[in-house]
């Protein structure tokens, strides 16, 4: 897969040789001419000097070609700007955007040609929930513009889930429960898997079936 990372910062730089090494052809857009001069170039990773909200600098680091943009800049108007060329001008398929301050969070949607943003508080928010999550429904990622949903709950011993089957439970056709853990042990779930309290559930879902999840697994 060929990815584009814009900003050779310690997260697009731990990022490009992290998908490096796992076959995958990277190239880095920095438009600071001493990082890039610092940074190794191999057969894997492209360092490339070059203002990424440029169009022009774009379209010669063929991102006409490219399968995923990452608009990893510290900057949350440049990453919009990356963002909206790589999907307006270029049709990138997949464009991945960080939100460095969560206030901005709203800005990074389909309208500016986001398809996932990643906000490092919100997640670190998430981690927090999920030490103390029995009961309730933590959100773990939102994918397709906010319209989906990763999320995970842990049954409470009062869940009217617990004693009943996975197909027992008769969830919206959108909502897919992806992975149980019990016990600290991770199992792919049947539609006859019985549920008891304490197992957490990964489920994917789209956002308006929010409710119908904690009317089935939340008292």
């Amino acid at each position: 897969m060929k990815v584009a990372i814009c900003g050779g910062g310690n997260v697009g730089t731990f990022l490009a040789y992290d998908l490096a090494d796992t076959g995958h052809k990277i190239k880095v857009l920095e438009k600071n001419p001493d990082l890039v001069k610092r940074m190794p170039h191999n057969d894997s990773i492209d360092w490339i000097e070059a203002d990424a909200c440029e169009v022009s600098l774009l379209q010669k680091a063929g991102f006409h070609e490219v399968d995923v943009v990452v608009a990893a800049t510290g900057d949350d108007e440049d990453n919009l700007v990356i963002s909206l060329l790589s999907k307006q001008e270029f049709g990138v398929p997949r464009v991945i955007a960080r939100v460095n301050h969560p206030e901005n969070m709203w800005l990074f949607n389909e309208t500016w040609g986001v398809d996932v943003s990643v906000s490092t508080p919100h997640l670190l928010s998430a981690l927090v929930e999920e030490a103390f999550s029995v009961g309730s429904v933590v959100q773990l990622l939102q994918f397709n513009n906010g319209q989906t949903e990763l999320v995970e709950i842990t049954l409470a011993d009062s869940s009217p889930a617990v004693g009943q089957t996975i197909e027992d439970l008769d969830l919206p056709r959108d909502v897919a429960i992806v992975a149980l853990t019990r016990d600290s042990h991770i199992t792919s779930p049947r539609p006859t898997s019985l549920l008891v309290e304490g197992d957490s559930l990964l489920i994917l879902l789209k956002s308006e079936n929010r409710q119908s999840i904690k009317d089935a697994l939340i008292d």
